[in-house]
């Protein structure tokens, strides 16, 4: 339990941070949340001092963000804070982006630590042992047969008879499992930030919106375009998307009307020719 002095100490660092969060809140509306799972505090300077000028980065317990919101909610209710307080879950925080969204999440995703496997923790992939020797001298015999590994001793080391998956990813990894692949020097995880949403001029929307790129754009709307003239031509009725297969089914109609007749006009000229001597075209 905290003595009276400290308890002062953390009532008075409230209305600060929460002052901070509003500032911030009201100048900043874009606004990347991340989650920081097993990110370390060295990582952590790293990014902020990556991000210096560009971002700010803001932590700080569930509670006294929500908190925060729900009283700025009452100030100002036009910003959407109510989205934002339901997306407040986890070990998360906020990135205020001064600069653009995309390059800060870059910097943010692409800073990634390697990490041994720690007993408990759920595998984030697949881990192997490659066929052959492990280094390990026959002592550590057991943490294999633990396992059920099947090995061999090779002039005084042991040896793996065949490649095997140690760890599977989604499932916890165990205590036995997190010292061998200690003690053979893996470390096969890595550990980042993760942006889980994305808060923009009041609201909230997952990260993957940040995928979405002009050309992503304008392939969605070029096939709601060819829907649009497809039904248009089917039930005809003109619309402006279809009108230039209408114009060009026309002529085409005209065309092989006009090649049976003595008739012709400029923009089918080239075609009438070309029936009447195909070999001058060859």
């Amino acid at each position: 339990q905290l003595s009276p002095p400290a308890k002062m100490v953390v009532k008075a660092k409230k209305p600060a941070y929460f002052a901070k969060l509003v500032e911030l809140i009201e100048t900043c509306p874009k606004i990347l949340m991340i989650q920081v799972d097993f990110v370390g505090s060295k990582q952590m300077q790293d990014i902020r001092m990556e991000l210096r000028g560009r971002a700010e980065v803001l932590m700080g317990k569930n509670t006294m963000i929500r908190t925060a919101l729900r009283k700025h909610m009452q100030v100002n209710d036009s910003l959407g804070l109510d989205k934002l307080v339901e997306a407040v879950n986890g070990n998360c925080g906020f990135v205020f982006c001064h600069t653009d969204m995309d390059e800060i999440r870059s910097i943010l995703v692409e800073n990634k630590r390697q990490a041994p496997a720690k007993a408990g923790i759920l595998a984030m992939c697949d881990v192997s042992l490659p066929q052959g020797p492990t280094g390990l001298d026959p002592s550590s015999t057991n943490f294999f047969q633990t396992l059920n590994i099947p090995t061999k001793i090779v002039k005084g080391s042991v040896e793996l008879i065949a490649e095997v998956k140690v760890v599977h990813a989604g499932t916890k990894v165990s205590a036995s499992q997190a010292v061998l692949l200690t003690k053979m020097g893996i470390k096969p995880f890595e550990y980042g930030i993760k942006v889980q949403h994305v808060y923009d001029n009041g609201s909230v929307f997952d990260a993957k919106v940040l995928d979405i790129t002009d050309d992503v754009v304008v392939g969605k709307f070029m096939g709601g375009v060819q829907n649009i003239a497809a039904i248009s031509r089917e039930v005809g009725i003109p619309t402006e998307a279809s009108l230039p297969h209408m114009v060009s089914g026309g002529l085409k109609n005209m065309a092989a009307l006009c090649a049976d007749i003595d008739y012709t006009f400029p923009e089918i000229q080239k075609l009438k020719d070309f029936l009447a001597d195909p070999s001058a075209f060859a």
